[in-house]
Parts: C-alpha cells; sequence; structure tokens
C-alpha cells in the first residue's frame, strides 16, 4: 500500500480537533481513523495486476531522430481504474524532452488521459483500454531495452493506492546519426567530374573488358575475338582497359583511445572519438560504393566487434548502420598486430586501407609505427584521427596559460607524428568532429585523382 499527500492531510486536520478537545487518546483515536481511511481506500482502489499492457515501439531508429513508444492499458477489473502509469525508458531514450499528451482508445472508452514526462493518469473503467504515447529521442547508439511499466492504482478518495511493476519487454535499436550524409551530394558531383579523366598507375593493358574492334595488323591473335569474328564474318579483337573497381577496407579501432570524450554529440553532451569515427566511415562508404569499389568495414580491438562484407549498392548503408549500431569501446589496447592479421585475411589484393584511430603518441608508438609497414608494402593506407576541439584561449591565470600550453604542446606532439607515419608512406587526415568525415572524403577522392588506389 501506498499513501499519498491526501493522508498527511487527513493526518494534519486531525490538529483541530486535537487542540479544540483535548481529551486522552485523542491523537490516537485519529490516526487510527487515518490508517482506517487509507486501508479501506487501498481496498477499494482497483488491483493493479488487473491490467493488460502492450507495448509497440520501432524496431530501430537514428541517434537524434525522434519516435516514440506506444502503451496500450487495458482494465480487466470490474473495478474503476484510477492509475498513474510509468512508462520507464533508460535516460538516453528521452532526450529530456517533455512528452506531448498523446491519447487514443480502444472500444471506444470514455478516459481522461494527462502525461507528466513519463507519466500517465489514467482514469478507465472496468473493461476500457487506452493508448499512452511516450515520445523518445534517442541520444546513445546501441540497443537500449525499456523498463517495467508500473502502476499505481488509486482508491475512490485517492488517499491510499496499491502498486505493481510489470515487465513488458521492447527494445529500441537506435543506429548512427549519420549527419555526414550532407557532404555527400557535393562529394558526387566532383566524383563524376573525375570520371575518365583519372590517372590510372597500371601496367600492361588491363584486365577489364572494354569493347571490340576490328582486326589491325600487329595486334596480338590471342585477343581475338572467335565468336564475334564468326558472326560479323571479319575478324575483330577484344580491347581491355585497367581495372577502375579498387577494394576499401575501413578499420575502426575500438580500443581505449576510441572511448575519449571529444566534440558534441546530439544530446549537447560530448561524445566519444567512435562516433566521429563512424560518421567519417559510413561518408567514405557511401561515396566509395557509388564509385564502383567494394567496401568492407571492420571494427577491432582485441576482438571483432563488427564486420560487413559482400554488400553494395542500396543494401549497403543499412548493413553498416545496422552493424554499427551496438559498437562500443572497450577500455583495453588495441591488438595491432591482430589488426595486421585481420586485413590480410580479408583483403589479398592492393586495396585502399582506412585506419579510423587516434594520433596520441603513446597509442601511436607502441601500436600503429610498429605495424604500418607491413600494410604500407602491400596497400594504399589512410589514417584519419579525430582532433580534439580545445578552444581555451584565455591566458587570464596561472592555470589557463597551463591549459592553453599544454594543448600546445599535445597540438605538435600530435603534429609529429603524422609526420612520422607519412614518412612511412601513409595518408593522414586529422580533423575536428564535424570536419573529419568531408576531409577523409577529399583524401579519397584525391588519391583516386592521382591513380594511388
Amino acid at each position: 500500500m501506498t499513501v499519498t499527500g491526501r493522508a498527511f492531510a487527513l493526518t494534519a486536520a486531525g490538529i483541530v480537533p486535537v487542540l479544540l478537545w483535548p481529551v486522552p487518546g485523542a491523537v490516537v483515536v485519529w490516526a487510527g481513523v487515518v490508517l482506517i481511511v487509507c486501508l479501506v481506500d487501498a481496498a477499494l482502489a482497483a488491483s493493479p495486476r488487473r491490467v493488460a499492457l502492450a507495448r509497440r515501439s520501432p524496431g530501430s531508429v537514428r541517434l537524434g531522430e525522434p519516435t516514440r513508444s506506444e502503451l496500450t492499458v487495458t482494465n480487466l477489473s470490474r473495478r474503476r481504474l484510477r492509475a498513474l502509469v510509468r512508462d520507464a525508458w533508460p535516460p538516453s531514450t528521452t532526450g529530456g524532452l517533455t512528452p506531448r499528451a498523446g491519447l487514443g482508445s480502444a472500444a471506444g472508452a470514455s478516459l481522461a488521459v494527462e502525461v507528466t514526462q513519463a507519466r500517465h493518469h489514467v482514469d478507465l473503467r472496468g473493461g476500457d483500454a487506452t493508448r499512452l504515447v511516450t515520445p523518445l529521442v534517442p541520444t546513445r547508439r546501441g540497443d537500449r531495452h525499456a523498463g517495467r511499466v508500473t502502476v499505481r492504482s488509486y482508491g475512490p478518495l485517492r488517499v491510499a493506492a496499491r502498486q505493481a511493476s510489470l515487465d513488458v519487454p521492447a527494445r529500441l535499436r537506435v543506429l548512427p546519426e549519420f549527419s555526414s550524409r550532407r557532404h555527400l551530394p557535393s562529394r558526387l558531383a566532383r566524383l563524376r567530374e573525375m570520371d575518365g579523366r583519372s590517372a590510372l598507375k597500371v601496367r600492361g593493358e588491363g584486365t577489364e573488358f572494354d569493347s571490340l574492334r576490328e582486326y589491325v595488323v600487329g595486334d596480338d591473335v590471342r585477343s581475338i575475338d572467335w565468336r564475334a569474328s564468326a558472326r560479323r564474318s571479319d575478324v575483330v579483337v577484344r580491347t581491355w582497359r585497367p581495372e577502375r573497381d579498387r577494394r576499401v577496407l575501413l578499420v575502426l579501432d575500438t580500443g581505449r583511445t576510441s572511448a575519449t570524450r571529444i566534440g558534441t554529440g546530439p544530446s549537447g553532451a560530448d561524445a566519444p572519438r567512435l562516433d566521429a569515427s563512424i560518421e567519417a566511415a559510413l561518408l567514405l562508404a557511401a561515396l566509395a560504393d557509388r564509385a564502383g569499389d567494394r567496401v568492407q568495414l571492420l571494427a577491432f580491438d582485441r576482438a571483432v566487434s563488427a564486420r560487413v562484407a559482400g554488400v553494395s549498392g542500396p543494401r549497403l548503408l543499412p548493413e553498416l548502420a545496422e552493424a554499427l549500431a551496438g559498437v562500443q569501446p572497450h577500455l583495453l589496447e588495441t591488438d595491432w598486430p591482430g589488426i595486421v592479421g585481420q586485413v590480410r585475411a580479408h583483403v589479398s589484393q592492393r586495396a585502399l586501407v582506412v585506419l579510423l584511430t587516434t594520433l596520441d603518441p603513446a597509442a601511436v608508438e607502441t601500436g600503429l609505427l610498429t605495424v604500418v609497414d607491413q600494410l604500407v608494402s602491400t596497400h594504399q593506407v589512410v589514417v584519419a584521427s579525430v582532433a580534439d576541439a580545445d578552444t581555451t584561449t584565455q591566458r587570464d591565470s596561472a592555470a589557463q596559460v597551463y591549459d592553453v600550453a599544454a594543448a600546445a604542446r599535445a597540438g605538435l606532439e600530435r603534429a609529429a607524428v603524422a609526420a612520422v607515419l607519412r614518412r612511412h608512406g601513409a595518408e593522414v587526415v586529422e580533423a575536428l568532429p564535424d570536419a573529419l568525415p568531408p576531409a577523409l572524403a577529399d583524401t579519397y577522392l584525391a588519391l583516386k585523382a592521382a591513380g594511388k588506389l
């Protein structure tokens, strides 16, 4: 049994008769009266367990995109249900917004519903039902599981109530936001301008069939297409062109450095480095797929967290979003020799290998630098890193001066690490969270135009 504010008000109201008629034991008598009223009111309340609950929520939604959860409440008892229903969801799904008052009725029931945050006041006769709507605005990726539904059923006087928490399973999968999609049209326009004008550093005539033409003296007889020659009653040869479709392998470092909070997320709070890396990976994957390249993705620290391969066209981005939805940083050191092994296992030919990691000197010197030569010897390697947006410029106090100096020193150290990686043959891209996706896409287009892919 749960008492309400009315029970305390009723108790406080007993001060007046006690003071007017100071009879011995008056306080005990009044307390007994209040207790009996509470017990009777709770007994007359509808049972909270005689309520049928059904949740309906979308299977998936993008980060920061508004959606809603619908909870159907049916009063199975004969008594009138006056209740407060709490539709519990994790705080990362509500976005700190005040839900709108959404209500509906099943079987044409007369009802009254008022929504205050995730709490709904309902008033149902026996057998009636209502639909309660709770708006959701997710601020974190991954699977978000709904909590229990708590029903607090009040008596006719609303002095006391009966309460029960019931399990109503529901799951909401929050996909990456992909806000960098706005940069895709401009990059696709540049890609179309490059078509047919890209430099191609290959030897020989190529391996991709281009067209048929008439045989001329000096042509290799092995290029003669005998079937086409028989149909045309003339000797024709096949012409070849260098293969244009390349392999692009995106490797997301999900080790401890990917958990660093930088930039600003949809909720206004700092977002982890991994989220910005995911945005860059999605934009580059969409661009490379439109260019006809074969895209693969691998999320790895000491084990594979996600992998997408063998998908192209309209199915690529949904597959990537679904695979990356549940990828989270792990507080352990990345196994860089293991990443090299994964690259060799999944890509046998020369490819563009994009490593979305950090340029933190300590992490790079003990990790990436030890294996970068193994990758550069076979593949075109691009190292993409998110820069920390440190806007500290004031020097009004000694602490602020130290902060500015530390930020400047960190920037110099990252620049030195980037220079070392470039000497080893890797391309390096470092930018702020919002600028990294277009910068990485521009690097891809530059490499493609230079014939380095």
